[in-house]
C-alpha cells in the first residue's frame, strides 16, 4: 500500500481502523519504512523492526479477531517533522462487554517524502486513577502544579 498520509492524525486514524479490521497489511502501511521502528506492547517487550512488529500484530489478530480500540486524545506535541500523541486507549475483545484498560499509549509520527508514518509506539497499562484530561481527579498534571523557573 502506498497511501500518503497528509497529517499525523490521518496516519493515526488509519492505524486504529486497521486494528479494528484485523488488517495487518493496512496496519503495517502506517509504519515508517525504517528498520529502527519500535513497538512496545503492554507486556513490556520491546520490538524493533518491521518483521518483529508485523509478527506480533499477526499473533494479536490471530488471538483476537475482533479487537476494538476506543481512543481518547490527551496530549499532542506538534512539530514540522515529528508529532507525538499521548493517548488513553480502552480495548474491547470480541463481544465482551467489559473493557480492558485503560492503557496509556504514546505514538510518535515522522513526516517524510511519503507523508506521515508511525515511527514508535509504546503502550502500558494505566492505574485506575489515571487522569485523562488536565485537571481531572486521579492524577497530577503539569498544568495543576505551580511552576517555577530557575
Amino acid at each position: 500500500m502506498n497511501v500518503i498520509f497528509t497529517t499525523a492524525e490521518d496516519a493515526e486514524e488509519a492505524f486504529y481502523e486497521a486494528i479494528g479490521r484485523g488488517d495487518i497489511e493496512a496496519l503495517m502501511s502506517v509504519w515508517a519504512d525504517d528498520e529502527e521502528i519500535v513497538c512496545i506492547h503492554p507486556t513490556g517487550q520491546r520490538l524493533t523492526g518491521p518483521i518483529s512488529i508485523r509478527e506480533s500484530w499477526r499473533a494479536i489478530f490471530a488471538n483476537n479477531p475482533r479487537l476494538t480500540v476506543h481512543v481518547k486524545h490527551s496530549v499532542r506535541w506538534r512539530g514540522v517533522m515529528l508529532d507525538v500523541h499521548s493517548l488513553v486507549e480502552t480495548l474491547y475483545l470480541d463481544d465482551e462487554p467489559t473493557p480492558h484498560g485503560p492503557m496509556l499509549s504514546t505514538n510518535v509520527y515522522q513526516r517524510g517524502a511519503g507523508g506521515w508514518r508511525l515511527l514508535a509506539r509504546h503502550v502500558s497499562t494505566a492505574s485506575d486513577g489515571t487522569s485523562t484530561e488536565p485537571g481531572e481527579s486521579g492524577g497530577d498534571t503539569h498544568r495543576d502544579r505551580p511552576r517555577t523557573l530557575h
